[in-house]
Protein backbone atom coordinates (compact mmCIF):
# COMPACT_ATOMS: atom_id res chain seq x y z
CA UNK A 1 0.00 0.00 0.00
CA UNK A 2 1.25 3.46 -0.87
CA UNK A 3 0.89 6.56 1.27
CA UNK A 4 -2.68 7.67 1.72
CA UNK A 5 -3.18 10.95 -0.16
CA UNK A 6 -6.13 13.26 0.25
CA UNK A 7 -8.57 12.46 -2.53
CA UNK A 8 -8.69 16.19 -3.28
CA UNK A 9 -5.26 15.74 -4.89
CA UNK A 10 -6.67 13.12 -7.28
CA UNK A 11 -9.72 14.98 -8.59
CA UNK A 12 -10.22 17.94 -10.92
CA UNK A 13 -12.58 19.53 -8.37
CA UNK A 14 -9.88 19.28 -5.66
CA UNK A 15 -12.21 18.27 -2.83
CA UNK A 16 -12.45 15.13 -0.73
CA UNK A 17 -10.84 13.73 2.41
CA UNK A 18 -8.27 10.93 2.79
CA UNK A 19 -8.51 7.29 1.74
CA UNK A 20 -7.94 4.62 4.38
CA UNK A 21 -5.88 2.62 1.90
CA UNK A 22 -4.56 3.66 -1.49
CA UNK A 23 -3.08 1.69 -4.38
CA UNK A 24 -1.77 2.85 -7.75
CA UNK A 25 -2.26 0.09 -10.36
CA UNK A 26 -0.22 0.56 -13.55
CA UNK A 27 -0.93 -2.72 -15.33
CA UNK A 28 -3.91 -4.96 -15.89
CA UNK A 29 -2.43 -7.53 -13.51
CA UNK A 30 -1.93 -4.89 -10.83
CA UNK A 31 -5.51 -3.63 -11.25
CA UNK A 32 -6.95 -7.12 -10.82
CA UNK A 33 -4.66 -7.90 -7.87
CA UNK A 34 -5.53 -4.67 -6.06
CA UNK A 35 -9.26 -5.16 -6.55
CA UNK A 36 -9.11 -8.81 -5.47
CA UNK A 37 -7.11 -7.90 -2.36
CA UNK A 38 -9.67 -5.31 -1.31
CA UNK A 39 -12.58 -7.66 -1.97
CA UNK A 40 -10.93 -10.56 -0.14
CA UNK A 41 -10.38 -8.27 2.85
CA UNK A 42 -14.00 -7.12 2.78
CA UNK A 43 -12.87 -3.55 2.13
CA UNK A 44 -15.15 -0.97 0.48
CA UNK A 45 -13.66 -0.16 -2.93
CA UNK A 46 -13.47 3.10 -4.88
CA UNK A 47 -12.02 3.23 -8.39
CA UNK A 48 -10.36 6.49 -9.47
CA UNK A 49 -9.19 7.24 -13.00
CA UNK A 50 -8.67 10.84 -14.03
CA UNK A 51 -10.82 12.07 -11.14
CA UNK A 52 -12.85 14.36 -13.39
CA UNK A 53 -16.29 12.94 -12.63
CA UNK A 54 -16.29 12.29 -8.90
CA UNK A 55 -17.16 14.23 -5.74
CA UNK A 56 -15.86 12.62 -2.55
CA UNK A 57 -17.08 13.47 0.95
CA UNK A 58 -14.98 15.69 3.20
CA UNK A 59 -14.60 12.73 5.56
CA UNK A 60 -12.81 10.81 2.82
CA UNK A 61 -13.27 7.14 1.96
CA UNK A 62 -13.17 4.43 4.63
CA UNK A 63 -11.84 1.72 2.36
CA UNK A 64 -9.42 1.07 -0.49
CA UNK A 65 -9.01 3.50 -3.36
CA UNK A 66 -7.48 2.02 -6.50
CA UNK A 67 -6.00 4.57 -8.89
CA UNK A 68 -6.13 3.16 -12.44
CA UNK A 69 -2.86 4.25 -14.07
CA UNK A 70 -2.44 1.78 -16.95
CA UNK A 71 -1.39 3.49 -20.18
CA UNK A 72 -0.98 2.76 -23.86
CA UNK A 73 -2.97 1.74 -26.92
CA UNK A 74 -2.51 -0.64 -29.84
CA UNK A 75 -4.12 -0.94 -33.24
CA UNK A 76 -5.08 -4.58 -33.83
CA UNK A 77 -6.08 -4.03 -37.45
CA UNK A 78 -6.57 -1.27 -40.00
CA UNK A 79 -8.09 -1.56 -43.46
CA UNK A 80 -10.15 0.64 -45.73
CA UNK A 81 -13.31 -1.43 -45.26
CA UNK A 82 -13.40 -2.16 -41.54
CA UNK A 83 -11.39 0.82 -40.37
CA UNK A 84 -9.04 0.68 -37.39
CA UNK A 85 -9.58 -1.51 -34.34
CA UNK A 86 -7.76 0.14 -31.43
CA UNK A 87 -7.50 -1.21 -27.87
CA UNK A 88 -6.79 1.41 -25.18
CA UNK A 89 -5.71 0.80 -21.58
CA UNK A 90 -8.24 2.01 -19.02
CA UNK A 91 -5.91 4.51 -17.35
CA UNK A 92 -4.78 6.20 -20.55
CA UNK A 93 -5.57 9.91 -20.64
CA UNK A 94 -8.68 10.33 -22.76
CA UNK A 95 -7.79 13.55 -24.54
CA UNK A 96 -4.34 12.24 -25.37
CA UNK A 97 -5.92 9.25 -27.10
CA UNK A 98 -8.36 11.49 -29.00
CA UNK A 99 -5.40 13.59 -30.15
CA UNK A 100 -3.50 10.47 -31.20
CA UNK A 101 -6.53 9.17 -33.08
CA UNK A 102 -6.65 12.39 -35.12
CA UNK A 103 -2.91 12.20 -35.85
CA UNK A 104 -3.27 8.56 -36.96
CA UNK A 105 -6.23 9.47 -39.23
CA UNK A 106 -8.64 7.36 -37.14
CA UNK A 107 -11.93 9.20 -37.51
CA UNK A 108 -14.83 9.39 -35.08
CA UNK A 109 -13.59 10.76 -31.73
CA UNK A 110 -12.52 14.30 -32.66
CA UNK A 111 -15.71 15.95 -31.31
CA UNK A 112 -14.88 14.48 -27.89
CA UNK A 113 -11.65 16.47 -27.62
CA UNK A 114 -10.78 18.25 -24.38
CA UNK A 115 -12.83 16.05 -22.06
CA UNK A 116 -10.73 15.35 -18.94
CA UNK A 117 -10.41 11.91 -17.42
CA UNK A 118 -9.31 8.40 -18.31
CA UNK A 119 -10.38 6.25 -21.25
CA UNK A 120 -11.76 3.52 -18.99
CA UNK A 121 -14.32 5.92 -17.53
CA UNK A 122 -15.78 6.92 -20.90
CA UNK A 123 -18.00 3.87 -21.54
CA UNK A 124 -19.34 3.89 -17.97
CA UNK A 125 -20.90 7.32 -18.41
CA UNK A 126 -21.26 7.03 -22.19
CA UNK A 127 -19.35 10.29 -22.40
CA UNK A 128 -20.62 12.66 -25.06
CA UNK A 129 -20.30 16.19 -26.40
CA UNK A 130 -21.12 18.17 -29.53
CA UNK A 131 -23.47 15.54 -30.93
CA UNK A 132 -21.08 12.61 -30.41
CA UNK A 133 -21.05 9.80 -27.82
CA UNK A 134 -18.37 7.17 -27.24
CA UNK A 135 -21.01 4.48 -27.72
CA UNK A 136 -20.95 5.29 -31.44
CA UNK A 137 -17.37 3.99 -31.75
CA UNK A 138 -16.92 1.44 -28.94
CA UNK A 139 -16.71 -2.17 -30.13
CA UNK A 140 -16.08 -3.87 -26.78
CA UNK A 141 -15.05 -3.29 -23.18
CA UNK A 142 -12.89 -5.76 -21.27
CA UNK A 143 -13.54 -5.84 -17.51
CA UNK A 144 -12.79 -7.60 -14.26
CA UNK A 145 -16.09 -8.97 -12.88
CA UNK A 146 -15.81 -8.71 -9.09
CA UNK A 147 -18.74 -11.05 -8.47
CA UNK A 148 -17.65 -13.81 -10.84
CA UNK A 149 -13.95 -13.15 -10.12
CA UNK A 150 -13.15 -13.42 -13.81
CA UNK A 151 -12.29 -11.29 -16.82
CA UNK A 152 -15.38 -10.57 -18.95
CA UNK A 153 -15.68 -8.78 -22.27
CA UNK A 154 -18.88 -6.99 -23.28
CA UNK A 155 -19.81 -6.03 -26.83
CA UNK A 156 -21.42 -2.72 -27.69
CA UNK A 157 -24.96 -4.11 -27.64
CA UNK A 158 -24.40 -5.83 -24.29
CA UNK A 159 -23.32 -2.54 -22.71
CA UNK A 160 -26.86 -1.11 -23.07
CA UNK A 161 -25.76 2.44 -23.74
CA UNK A 162 -28.14 5.33 -23.08
CA UNK A 163 -27.85 9.06 -22.48
CA UNK A 164 -24.95 9.34 -19.98
CA UNK A 165 -25.72 5.75 -19.03
CA UNK A 166 -24.63 2.16 -19.55
CA UNK A 167 -24.88 -1.28 -18.03
CA UNK A 168 -21.53 -0.58 -16.39
CA UNK A 169 -22.91 2.51 -14.65
CA UNK A 170 -26.05 0.66 -13.55
CA UNK A 171 -23.80 -1.94 -11.88
CA UNK A 172 -21.88 0.75 -9.96
CA UNK A 173 -22.86 1.96 -6.49
CA UNK A 174 -21.30 4.97 -4.78
CA UNK A 175 -18.23 4.76 -6.99
CA UNK A 176 -17.78 1.02 -6.44
CA UNK A 177 -18.30 -0.93 -9.70
CA UNK A 178 -19.10 -4.58 -10.21
CA UNK A 179 -17.19 -4.42 -13.48
CA UNK A 180 -13.76 -2.76 -13.33
CA UNK A 181 -12.79 -1.59 -16.82
CA UNK A 182 -9.43 -2.93 -18.03
CA UNK A 183 -9.39 -1.93 -21.72
CA UNK A 184 -11.71 -0.30 -24.24
CA UNK A 185 -11.75 -1.32 -27.91
CA UNK A 186 -12.74 1.31 -30.48
CA UNK A 187 -13.70 0.74 -34.11
CA UNK A 188 -12.77 3.89 -36.04
CA UNK A 189 -13.00 4.81 -39.71
CA UNK A 190 -9.84 5.68 -41.61
CA UNK A 191 -9.43 9.19 -42.97
CA UNK A 192 -8.56 12.81 -42.26
CA UNK A 193 -12.21 13.90 -42.31
CA UNK A 194 -14.37 13.90 -39.20
CA UNK A 195 -17.57 12.05 -38.51
CA UNK A 196 -20.62 14.04 -39.73
CA UNK A 197 -20.96 17.24 -37.67
CA UNK A 198 -24.22 17.05 -35.75
CA UNK A 199 -24.00 20.08 -33.43
CA UNK A 200 -25.22 23.37 -34.88
CA UNK A 201 -22.81 25.64 -32.96
CA UNK A 202 -19.85 23.51 -34.04
CA UNK A 203 -21.03 23.44 -37.66
CA UNK A 204 -21.29 27.25 -37.68
CA UNK A 205 -17.77 27.64 -36.35
CA UNK A 206 -16.46 25.24 -39.00
CA UNK A 207 -18.56 26.90 -41.71
CA UNK A 208 -20.11 23.61 -42.80
CA UNK A 209 -23.72 22.44 -42.90
CA UNK A 210 -24.99 20.17 -40.13
CA UNK A 211 -24.45 16.59 -41.29
CA UNK A 212 -21.36 17.41 -43.36
CA UNK A 213 -17.79 16.44 -42.50
CA UNK A 214 -14.81 18.66 -41.71
CA UNK A 215 -11.09 18.18 -41.38
CA UNK A 216 -10.61 16.25 -38.14
CA UNK A 217 -7.69 18.32 -36.86
CA UNK A 218 -9.54 21.56 -37.55
CA UNK A 219 -12.61 20.17 -35.80
CA UNK A 220 -10.53 19.17 -32.78
CA UNK A 221 -9.03 22.67 -32.54
CA UNK A 222 -12.49 24.22 -32.81
CA UNK A 223 -13.92 21.96 -30.09
CA UNK A 224 -11.00 22.76 -27.78
CA UNK A 225 -11.61 26.49 -28.32
CA UNK A 226 -15.34 26.13 -27.64
CA UNK A 227 -14.73 24.10 -24.49
CA UNK A 228 -12.06 26.52 -23.26
CA UNK A 229 -14.45 29.45 -23.68
CA UNK A 230 -16.84 27.60 -21.37
CA UNK A 231 -14.16 26.73 -18.80
CA UNK A 232 -14.37 23.05 -19.77
CA UNK A 233 -10.67 22.52 -20.52
CA UNK A 234 -8.36 22.15 -17.52
CA UNK A 235 -6.17 25.21 -16.97
CA UNK A 236 -4.10 25.48 -13.76
CA UNK A 237 -4.27 29.28 -13.99
CA UNK A 238 -8.07 29.47 -14.27
CA UNK A 239 -10.24 28.59 -11.25
CA UNK A 240 -13.23 28.28 -13.58
CA UNK A 241 -11.78 24.97 -14.76
CA UNK A 242 -11.54 23.39 -11.30
CA UNK A 243 -14.79 21.47 -11.64
CA UNK A 244 -16.31 18.18 -12.74
CA UNK A 245 -17.43 19.75 -16.02
CA UNK A 246 -21.21 19.71 -16.27
CA UNK A 247 -22.54 19.07 -12.76
CA UNK A 248 -26.05 18.23 -13.96
CA UNK A 249 -27.25 16.18 -16.91
CA UNK A 250 -29.73 17.59 -19.41
CA UNK A 251 -33.15 16.35 -18.21
CA UNK A 252 -35.12 13.82 -20.27
CA UNK A 253 -38.84 14.50 -19.79
CA UNK A 254 -42.19 13.47 -21.20
CA UNK A 255 -43.48 15.54 -24.15
CA UNK A 256 -46.25 17.07 -22.04
CA UNK A 257 -43.68 18.37 -19.52
CA UNK A 258 -41.67 19.99 -22.31
CA UNK A 259 -44.83 21.47 -23.82
CA UNK A 260 -45.53 23.34 -20.57
CA UNK A 261 -42.24 25.24 -20.82
CA UNK A 262 -41.90 28.63 -22.53
CA UNK A 263 -41.69 28.44 -26.31
CA UNK A 264 -38.06 29.59 -26.32
CA UNK A 265 -36.88 26.75 -24.04
CA UNK A 266 -34.35 24.63 -25.97
CA UNK A 267 -35.51 21.07 -26.54
CA UNK A 268 -34.59 18.04 -28.61
CA UNK A 269 -36.74 15.01 -29.37
CA UNK A 270 -34.97 11.85 -28.16
CA UNK A 271 -37.07 8.79 -28.90
CA UNK A 272 -40.25 9.05 -26.86
CA UNK A 273 -38.77 11.67 -24.53
CA UNK A 274 -37.63 15.26 -24.90
CA UNK A 275 -34.18 16.42 -23.83
CA UNK A 276 -34.04 19.85 -22.20
CA UNK A 277 -31.13 22.22 -21.61
CA UNK A 278 -30.09 22.12 -17.96
CA UNK A 279 -28.12 25.34 -18.47
CA UNK A 280 -31.23 27.15 -19.76
CA UNK A 281 -33.32 25.91 -16.81
CA UNK A 282 -30.65 27.04 -14.36
CA UNK A 283 -30.31 30.50 -15.87
CA UNK A 284 -34.08 31.00 -16.15
CA UNK A 285 -34.41 30.06 -12.47
CA UNK A 286 -32.28 33.05 -11.49
CA UNK A 287 -28.81 31.53 -11.29
CA UNK A 288 -26.43 33.53 -13.45
CA UNK A 289 -22.85 32.70 -14.33
CA UNK A 290 -20.70 33.22 -11.25
CA UNK A 291 -23.59 32.65 -8.82
CA UNK A 292 -22.06 32.48 -5.34
CA UNK A 293 -19.24 34.93 -5.98
CA UNK A 294 -21.24 37.76 -4.42
CA UNK A 295 -21.53 35.84 -1.16
CA UNK A 296 -24.97 34.30 -1.70
CA UNK A 297 -23.67 31.04 -0.27
CA UNK A 298 -21.95 31.18 3.09
CA UNK A 299 -20.93 27.98 4.86
CA UNK A 300 -19.20 27.55 8.17
CA UNK A 301 -15.92 28.54 6.52
CA UNK A 302 -16.89 31.99 7.74
CA UNK A 303 -20.22 32.66 9.43
CA UNK A 304 -19.86 36.40 9.13
CA UNK A 305 -18.73 36.53 5.51
CA UNK A 306 -16.48 39.47 6.26
CA UNK A 307 -13.44 39.60 4.01
CA UNK A 308 -13.68 35.92 3.01
CA UNK A 309 -13.81 35.06 -0.70
CA UNK A 310 -16.38 32.46 -1.70
CA UNK A 311 -15.09 28.90 -1.69
CA UNK A 312 -17.36 27.64 -4.48
CA UNK A 313 -19.60 29.09 -7.17
CA UNK A 314 -21.06 28.49 -10.57
CA UNK A 315 -18.48 29.04 -13.27
CA UNK A 316 -18.27 32.58 -14.63
CA UNK A 317 -18.28 31.03 -18.11
CA UNK A 318 -20.93 28.30 -17.94
CA UNK A 319 -23.79 27.74 -15.49
CA UNK A 320 -23.54 23.95 -15.65
CA UNK A 321 -20.15 23.87 -13.92
CA UNK A 322 -19.70 24.24 -10.16
CA UNK A 323 -16.19 25.44 -9.43
CA UNK A 324 -13.73 25.33 -6.55
CA UNK A 325 -12.58 28.94 -6.21
CA UNK A 326 -9.76 27.89 -3.91
CA UNK A 327 -9.95 26.07 -0.57
CA UNK A 328 -13.47 24.75 -1.10
CA UNK A 329 -14.67 21.64 0.65
CA UNK A 330 -17.20 19.15 -0.61
CA UNK A 331 -19.89 20.76 1.53
CA UNK A 332 -19.34 24.06 -0.31
CA UNK A 333 -19.74 22.43 -3.72
CA UNK A 334 -22.90 20.63 -2.59
CA UNK A 335 -24.33 23.85 -1.13
CA UNK A 336 -24.20 25.44 -4.58
CA UNK A 337 -25.62 22.32 -6.21
CA UNK A 338 -28.55 22.13 -3.78
CA UNK A 339 -29.43 25.79 -4.26
CA UNK A 340 -29.47 25.33 -8.03
CA UNK A 341 -31.36 22.03 -7.98
CA UNK A 342 -34.00 23.33 -5.58
CA UNK A 343 -34.37 26.59 -7.49
CA UNK A 344 -34.99 24.81 -10.80
CA UNK A 345 -37.49 22.50 -9.14
CA UNK A 346 -39.39 25.46 -7.70
CA UNK A 347 -39.42 27.29 -11.04
CA UNK A 348 -40.21 24.43 -13.40
CA UNK A 349 -41.07 21.33 -11.37
CA UNK A 350 -38.07 19.54 -12.91
CA UNK A 351 -35.46 17.88 -10.70
CA UNK A 352 -31.91 18.09 -12.03
CA UNK A 353 -29.79 14.96 -11.64
CA UNK A 354 -26.07 15.25 -10.84
CA UNK A 355 -23.70 13.90 -13.49
CA UNK A 356 -20.61 13.18 -11.33
CA UNK A 357 -20.48 10.20 -8.98
CA UNK A 358 -21.14 11.31 -5.39
CA UNK A 359 -19.07 9.22 -2.97
CA UNK A 360 -20.09 9.28 0.67
CA UNK A 361 -22.23 12.37 0.13
CA UNK A 362 -25.52 13.36 -1.49
CA UNK A 363 -27.58 16.34 -2.58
Amino acid sequence: MNAQPALSSLTTLEVGGPARNFVTARTEAEIIAAVKAADDAGEPLLIIGGGSNVVVADEGFAGTVVKIASEGYASNSADSCGGASVVVQAGHDWDDFVHQSVLHAWSGLEALSGIPGSTGATPVQNVGAYGCEVSQTIAAVRTWDREQKAVRTFTNSELKFGYRDSMLKAATSNGSPRYVVLTVEFQLLLGRMSAPVKYAELARRLEVEVGRRANSLELRRTVLALRAAKGMVLDPEDRDTYSTGSFFTNPLVAPEVAAALPADAPRWQTGEQVKLSAAWLIEQSGFAKGYGLAGELLTDHDSSGAGTPPAASLSTKHTLAITNRGGARTRDILAVARKVRDGVERSFGITLVPEPVLVGCSL
